[in-house]
């Protein structure tokens, strides 16, 4: 079976900070009802937001799903008691388990895109010991809960050049990689997506997930630009990402309804030749988190 080609709108939503209503779950329902009326039409998610909860408010909130694309990943599990809420999930029996999680707690007999989480690169966890797993064996289970019918397309989170090269072959649909104005040490990949028709999904699309990793909203030449067209840093961060690879699809998360607004507004942005030179100027750094 061959992936389904799906056309999405450029901004959609990443469900992940949904977990920080989790005492106000009428307000994470409407948030969510919001994002429908204002058009986004796809949903980042992960049965590991929130050990469930984040599922939980898609199923409540949007099913049957008529009107939105959902999007989920595997490649890690809730890890409540540990250092951090997450665990590496990597080996082929536990990606399966993930899918099936998805499926029961988002009410489907089929995800449309599911992706596969990585522990290459970027921010975040590492593999160790029987976690580490050949990509050809994690895309190998991929294909076949894809033949049967359980996932529609498959992506990849957290890949290295040469392991999107490698799994190629198995029919990837969209790459989500940490990656904005600032941390643009991904840009051979993104045009080897764009080459090969896959959507490039940019998570921290503002940088500054993490202390020490540089801002989009702290550069000089964003809020210059930002000031200029009157509307905010931010939205020129998520702007620029739109104007620089047509093949790039948005997902910022939020929890807050004004925040969801604006973040959709950002494609109606435009930026003349002056200040889109300004932006592509800005110095790229590291996403890896500093140690120490």
């Amino acid at each position: 079976m061959t992936p389904t080609i799906t056309t999405v709108s450029r901004i959609g939503y990443g469900a992940m900070q949904l977990e920080r209503l989790h005492d106000d779950r009428a307000a994470a329902i409407a948030l969510l009802q919001r994002a429908v009326e204002l058009g986004i039409d796809h949903v980042d998610t992960a049965e590991f937001y929130g050990d469930g909860f984040v599922n939980g408010l898609l199923r409540e909130a949007l099913h049957p799903y008529d009107d939105v694309l959902v999007v989920s990943k595997v490649g890690a599990d809730p890890d409540r008691d540990g250092p951090v809420p997450l665990r590496p999930a990597q080996r082929p029996e536990q990606l399966r388990a993930s899918v099936e999680d998805n499926l029961r707690s988002l009410g489907l007999d089929r995800i449309p895109v599911v992706n596969l989480r990585r522990l290459d690169t970027g921010p975040g966890l590492r593999a160790e010991g029987d976690q580490v797993v050949d990509i050809d064996d994690q895309l190998a289970v991929m294909v076949a809960m894809r033949d049967e019918g359980k996932i529609g397309g498959i992506g990849l989170s957290s890949v290295t050049l040469d392991g999107l090269r490698q799994g190629l072959p198995a029919g990837i649909v969209c790459v989500q990689n940490a990656y904005s104005l600032v941390t643009r040490s991904d840009e051979e990949m993104l045009a080897l997506c764009a080459a090969e028709g896959i959507a490039w999904v940019p998570f921290f699309p503002l940088g500054g997930a993490f202390p020490g990793v540089p801002k989009v909203t702290d550069e000089p030449a964003v809020q210059a630009v930002a000031e200029s067209l009157g509307v905010t840093p931010s939205q020129v961060g998520l702007a620029w990402l739109l104007h620089h690879a047509t093949n790039v699809l948005l997902i910022p998360g939020t929890a807050d309804v004004g925040h969801l607004e604006a973040n959709t507004a950002a494609g109606t942005i435009t930026f003349d030749e002056e200040q889109l030179a300004s932006l592509d100027a800005v110095v790229t750094r590291s996403a890896e988190v500093p140690l120490g």
